[in-house]
């Protein structure tokens, strides 16, 4: 089995940062993509930010040059260093996880760490 852990939610004002942390433990063979998705009520998860166990970034349009993605690779640690936040960036941020075991891949969620944006 493999944990994720995420810290770093909370509640900051419009044009505020946050710093998200994802520690993966437990079975990991082999760590892949880790990412952050992000949840807000009425509305589908969607893709905030995904890196490669290369280091490939991808964002998504509405936080590109506002959010950085980085990872721990000795730590299995993902990181997501959200800038100018907006309200529209509130939400439940999820940290995903692929974990290959020979050649199976197997992704895994995070609890959810709620980020609120006032304006």
């Amino acid at each position: 089995q493999v944990q994720l852990v995420e810290s770093g939610g909370g509640l900051v004002q419009a044009g505020g940062s946050l710093r998200l942390s994802c520690a993966a433990s437990g079975s990991i063979f082999r760590l892949n993509a880790m990412g952050w998705y992000r949840q807000a009520p009425g509305k589908q998860r969607e893709l905030v930010a995904g890196i490669t166990s290369g280091g490939s970034i991808n964002y998504a349009d509405s936080v590109k040059g506002r959010f950085t993605i980085s990872r721990d690779n000795a730590k299995n640690t993902v990181f997501l260093q959200m800038n100018s936040l907006k309200p529209e960036d509130a939400a439940v941020y999820y940290c995903k996880a692929e974990v290959q075991r020979g050649v199976v891949i197997y992704d895994y969620w995070g609890q959810g760490t709620q980020v609120t944006v006032s304006s």
